[in-house]
């Protein structure tokens, strides 16, 4: 097998991978800036990752559904804590969910304090192994994608508050162990901002070919200069994005009477 041959081979799982995070991941981010708690993302995607810690320090294994049931139940209680804090304490959610992100965040580190590997283990959570994701992976990805699409599109002014928070920390838990904690917030939130300047209607395709156009170009940047993907890939989203923004128009403020 050719140089060529074996990069593209490793490429386009990565790709695919990065292609099922955008598909859920920007109208959430539209949705997620509306609503003011940009952060959650950070907060659920370090709960599910303890999750996924836990159940590797108590010998579940790094893969598997177990693993996956660990995450996504810790992301699930994040998530309804939050969906409780919402209601009970509206003006300190923000803040509420940068707490949660911190505990989530130092819980981790406590864990793996005596783990020979923690260090390398919390890194993979951050920065990904996006060109290492296995089929079973994107199948799992590609599933839940699926219902989500679905859902988002036909049922989302019926999801209500729990509905949303149940449905973003299932996304997250799949999405953080493809591509990691920081891709997993850039493609949340950097489309969000950069179309934000846009009319409504030009919003969600532009967020989702700048998403895109930056998993193509920070991929293929990292295998020329033998680069990290993830860390390329979030620097290619955030050039892209700032060029997105300052061609958009502001928009008309209301006019005071």
């Amino acid at each position: 097998m050719s140089l060529l041959q074996t990069e593209l081979s490793i490429l386009w799982p990565a790709l695919l991978a990065g292609v099922l995070v955008v598909l859920s991941h920007v109208p959430l981010g539209q949705q997620v800036l509306a609503r003011g708690i940009v952060f959650i993302d950070l907060a659920i995607a370090q709960v599910a990752g303890l999750g996924v810690i836990a159940a590797h320090v108590f010998g579940l294994g790094a893969s598997g559904w177990t693993t996956q049931v660990a995450a996504t139940a810790a992301a699930l209680a994040g998530a309804l804590l939050l969906t409780w804090t919402e209601r009970k304490r509206p003006e300190l959610q923000e803040a509420l969910i940068g707490v949660l992100f911190v505990l989530a965040s130092t819980a981790q580190i406590l864990i793996l304090a005596n783990d020979p590997h923690g260090g390398e283990d919390l890194k993979d959570l951050l920065a990904g192994q996006i060109l290492w994701v296995t089929p079973q992976q994107l199948v799992h990805a590609a599933i839940l994608t699926g219902i989500f699409l679905i859902a988002w599109f036909r049922w989302r002014r019926q999801l209500g508050r729990i509905g949303f928070y149940v449905l973003f920390a299932l996304v997250v838990t799949i999405s953080v162990q493809l591509v990691g904690v920081y891709l997993v917030f850039a493609s949340l939130i950097v489309p969000a901002v950069a179309t934000h300047r846009y009319p409504p209607r030009r919003q969600l395709a532009l967020g989702y070919g700048l998403a895109l156009g930056s998993y193509v170009l920070g991929l293929v940047l990292s295998a020329v200069f033998d680069l990290p993907s993830s860390p390329i890939i979030v620097w290619a989203m955030g050039l892209i994005g700032l060029l997105v923004h300052f061609g958009g128009r502001e928009r008309p403020r209301p006019v005071e009477h």
